[in-house]
């Protein structure tokens, strides 16, 4: 799956250039921000539910399937204000209006996805990532071939990528529970209780990942965002293992009832996390002018630093990925809340100071500070809470 992300990159870049690159990576950005927006939290209760209880299924894909008709209505409305204020979107026209299409289409997916995961159908959601993945990379490359390579017609490519493996996802759960979608507040509102935390979480988080690259277009223009965008991607791909580590294990710490056993498990994650991701993150750094010349051409060289500054805060936030899971299956304590709005406040405010300075390595010194304060705390609050209640499982290989 990495590879395939990888060479799906490769082909935008080499085709699209840095502008070009530029533009797809901030209505990308907006489609996402969109979607962590208009979730509602319902990406980790649907998980958290559904994991306790299958029984609920039915209802939980009811109520998705409603969450993400209103988006699209609330997507329409945006689009029409954007209309009124263009100064008010960095991107204009038939991209834009592709770029809010993916809101509701990313958010049907993403929820039905989350909810695979909590019916414990882990391979059906290898599958359908990797099977969209590879959809999205035959598409962009017949596109390349014929010289249809456009802007918008890249990320048209890769919208209905998302589109079809949605309808995959969804038929996929109706094998697990035929019986027919419904809706229930009731449900709605657990779920929104829960799910309110964890949506100010990954809303906040997601800011804190992906705001400096809009800051970028804003301040410097559509090349530096595509630079910047080359940097932002490999850092996420280093990400790509502690991110399925944390999807794996949440379902199953929130099954799990007792304390010891939630202790050992996210013990022996993070151990397996930090172990593997100091080389990965090292050998990245040092290889990273390279392979971005191998791979993007020369042109996409800008990248090289701010992807090396990157890497520190990475291997940080990667750990910090599987430990935090310990605290979500918990309930989402809200001091973790708070902490993810005050590091992206952090954030926003030093790449004022630092983009205009300093550039786009100015925005990765400030994000790999950012993902290392975020460690700090949640390890902090993780100690607390469980591991020095349990001193002879602290970090102690088995």
């Amino acid at each position: 799956m990495v590879v395939v992300t990888f060479a799906t990159t490769v082909v935008i870049a080499r085709d699209l250039g840095p502008t070009g690159r530029g533009f797809y990576a901030v209505a990308t950005t907006l489609g996402a921000i969109g979607v962590q927006f208009g979730n509602l939290g319902l990406h980790a209760s649907n998980t958290y539910y559904v994991a306790k209880d299958r029984g609920l299924l039915p209802v939980l894909i009811g109520n998705t399937l409603a969450v993400v008709f209103v988006v699209c209505v609330v997507a329409a409305l945006s689009g029409i204000g954007f209309a009124f204020w263009p100064k008010a979107s960095p991107i204009h026209g038939t991209l834009l209006l592709l770029a809010l299409a993916s809101v509701p289409v990313g958010l049907a997916y993403m929820l039905t996805q989350g909810l695979l995961l909590g019916v414990n159908e882990v391979r059906a959601y290898n599958n359908i990532e990797c099977g969209g993945k590879l959809l999205a990379l035959m598409l962009i490359c017949i596109l390349a071939m014929i010289h249809g390579d456009t802007v918008e017609l890249f990320f048209g490519a890769t919208l209905l990528s998302v589109v079809l493996t949605f309808l995959w996802g969804l038929l996929r759960l109706r094998r697990v529970s035929t019986e027919l979608p419904k809706l229930s507040l009731a449900a709605f509102r657990q779920s929104i209780g829960v799910g309110g935390r964890a949506y100010t979480i990954a809303f906040f988080g997601f800011l804190l990942l992906r705001v400096d690259l809009l800051m970028v277009k804003y301040m410097l223009g559509a090349t530096e965002a595509g630079y910047y965008s080359i940097s932002q991607l490999l850092a996420e791909n280093t990400m790509m293992f502690p991110v399925v580590v944390g999807l794996l294990l949440f379902p199953k710490l929130s099954a799990t009832k007792e304390k010891e056993e939630k202790v050992r498990l996210a013990n022996k994650a993070v151990l397996v996390t930090a172990a593997l991701m100091f080389p990965v993150v090292v050998i990245a750094a040092l290889a990273a002018g390279p392979i971005i010349s191998i791979a993007f051409g020369r042109n996409f060289l800008p990248a090289v630093a701010p992807f090396a500054w990157l890497m520190p805060g990475t291997y940080f936030l990667g750990i910090e990925t599987v430990m935090v899971q310990l605290l979500n299956s918990e309930g989402f304590p809200s001091i973790i809340v708070a902490a993810w709005i005050v590091d992206t406040i952090i954030n926003v405010a030093l790449n004022f100071w630092a983009i205009p300075r300093y550039g786009i390595t100015g925005a990765s010194v400030v994000s790999s500070v950012c993902y290392f304060l975020m460690f700090l705390i949640v390890s902090a609050v993780v100690w607390k809470r469980n591991y020095a209640r349990y001193p002879a499982a602290v970090f102690a290989p088995e």
